[in-house]
């Protein structure tokens, strides 16, 4: 997504992206999600159009895995196309990056509410104003269907 270029760190600015996964090809998983997930500690960009074609997603510095704690790093971010690109960058006021099992990712907590969160089945999720970035509701609706995810890394 060129529109998102200047947001990323410097050091990623220049390097190619690959589609790792995307629900038309690979299905609706997270499990596969994680198992196409690219390196570990290699960058992460998360897009999802949601079946209200709204466009949203995250950046993360490291891939996302399944974790039994919080990990990842000040460099995450969400963001959102409502009509024009929206980037809610870390406060520095937790460090609820991103968490995620089989059945459900979270990015963004705090007061039991998540900026991004996604079900198993890669069908369901939501989006709330929370602590880490500070953020908008991501979707036009807390809680949406998603229509289409792909998951993007560097070579």
């Amino acid at each position: 997504v060129p529109q998102l270029g200047p947001h990323l760190p410097p050091r990623l600015t220049q390097q190619p992206w690959h589609l790792l996964f995307c629900t038309g090809r690979d299905g609706f998983s997270l499990r596969s999600l994680y198992r196409c997930g690219g390196r570990a500690g290699s960058p992460a960009l998360l897009l999802i159009r949601d079946t209200e074609a709204q466009a949203f997603g995250a950046f993360s510095a490291t891939t996302l895995h399944c974790s039994n704690g919080f990990y990842g790093t000040g460099e995450t971010f969400l963001f959102s196309f409502s009509p024009e690109l929206k980037v809610f960058r870390w406060t520095g006021r937790n460090n609820f990056f991103m968490k995620g099992d089989v059945d459900l990712l979270m990015l963004g907590g705090g007061s039991g509410r998540f900026g991004l969160w996604l079900d198993g089945d890669l069908h369901h999720g939501g989006s709330h104003p929370c602590e880490t970035f500070d953020n908008e509701t991501l979707s036009s609706r807390e809680e949406f269907c998603i229509q289409d995810l792909e998951l993007w890394g560097l070579a």
